[in-house]
């Protein structure tokens, strides 16, 4: 069994808010992901990636800005950790 987790930055806080971000990795090494190469997201919101068998692990913490600052550019805060557990078939000896 190998690991697969799916990273998604979401434009809000809301799960079913779309995709703005996104990363994979692949525990199992049948892919090579990463981050930036693709145009299109695997998923359009959070509720589609669990719709899909991920299971969702980490959510953002949602922390207010500091005032004075609610419009700074920053890191995408709203960044949710997927998972899912693959079966992998090691190749038969001899």
């Amino acid at each position: 069994m190998r690991q697969q987790v799916l990273v998604l930055y979401l434009a809000d806080s809301r799960l079913d808010s779309p995709v703005v971000g996104w990363t994979s990795y692949d525990g199992t090494g049948r892919t090579s992901p990463t981050t930036g190469d693709g145009d299109e997201p695997p998923y359009d919101s959070g509720v589609e990636a669990l719709r899909d068998g991920w299971r969702l692990f980490q959510a953002a913490q949602l922390i207010p800005p500091y005032p004075g600052h609610e419009y700074d550019v920053s890191f995408l805060k709203h960044e949710y950790f997927f998972e899912r557990i693959v079966e992998v078939r090691e190749p038969q000896a001899g």
